[in-house]
């Protein structure tokens, strides 16, 4: 595993649909450029700049991403092809926030179909698990973002290559906090159960509510996704010892749709911390590091 600084700032159930055996991996290492900024530069402003310069060129078809970070990214892409710095690059939306982001910046969009080529992806992240590199998605309640886990993770999986973009505290190993699962809405209550029992003392399971918090049944307003599920936040009271083995256990639950966990095989994170912004991926080598 090669870790890039950049100064600046007990589940044993077998593996189904969305589950790729990770192994270690030499990919290149992409080229990185360096931007200057000075110290009071937020730290996630730093990282999607950076994402843009080292990974981004002229030609691709980019998925975009949602969130904090991703805003900004979509952002700075937009002046860096007004500017002519990138031509020809093609974005393809994760959500609704994203194509509009997309849409003020002067980005192309394209709608993603099945088949689709993507060459590269950025996507917020909640938290990224140390070494697997494994990323939680889809913890913010947000009801314009309810129905697009599917979505993020389609395009994602679509990418050559994915990054995630997160801030310092969110990764590490021993991951707590929900897990989103998105489940068939006529059997909700007996999958909950049988999460509940796969995870008992270790996890609570309530259903996401369109209004506030309403406890564990998601109250009278749960969320209905357009594809008709209702989500569930698996809610993990000590920390995780392995995403990985939670991806297996749930895929293979009768009515689990998906699920906020993202298990990709070529895929970096880029982390910004209040003095510099780190690259890891997988890798077998050194640290790297500069000045700005």
């Amino acid at each position: 595993m090669v870790i890039a600084a950049v100064a600046s700032t007990p589940f044993l159930l077998s593996s189904l649909v969305f589950t790729r055996r990770r192994t270690l991996r030499h990919l290149a290492v992409p080229p990185r450029v360096t931007a200057s900024f000075s110290p009071e530069v937020p730290p996630l402003l730093r990282a999607a700049h950076h994402t843009v310069d080292s990974y981004i060129k002229s030609g691709m078809i980019i998925g975009l991403g949602s969130g904090e970070a991703s805003d900004i990214a979509i952002r700075y892409l937009g002046q860096q092809l007004r500017s002519g710095s990138l031509e020809h690059v093609v974005g393809v939306p994760m959500s609704v926030r994203s194509a509009s982001e997309a849409a003020k910046s002067g980005i192309p969009l394209e709608k993603f179909q099945d088949g689709f080529k993507i060459d590269f992806a950025f996507h917020d992240a909640d938290a990224v698990e140390e070494d697997s590199l494994i990323a939680v998605i889809g913890r913010r309640k947000r009801s314009q973002e309810e129905d697009f886990i599917l979505r993020q993770k389609y395009i994602l999986k679509a990418a050559a290559e994915a990054v995630f973009m997160i801030k310092e505290d969110q990764y590490k190993a021993g991951i707590e906090g929900s897990i989103p699962v998105l489940v068939q809405s006529l059997n909700w209550l007996a999958i909950a159960e049988e999460i509940d029992d796969l995870y008992l003392g270790d996890a609570e399971v309530w259903r996401r509510a369109s209004v506030g918090d309403a406890g564990p049944l998601g109250g009278d307003f749960p969320i209905v996704t357009s594809d008709g599920h209702n989500i569930l936040d698996v809610i993990f009271t000590n920390p995780i010892p392995s995403l990985d083995e939670v991806v297996k256990s749930l895929d293979t639950i009768d009515g689990v749709v998906d699920h906020g966990l993202v298990n990709k095989t070529r895929c970096s994170v880029v982390i910004a911390g209040e003095n510099e912004v780190r690259t890891v991926t997988f890798q077998s080598s050194t640290v790297e590091s500069g000045g700005v």
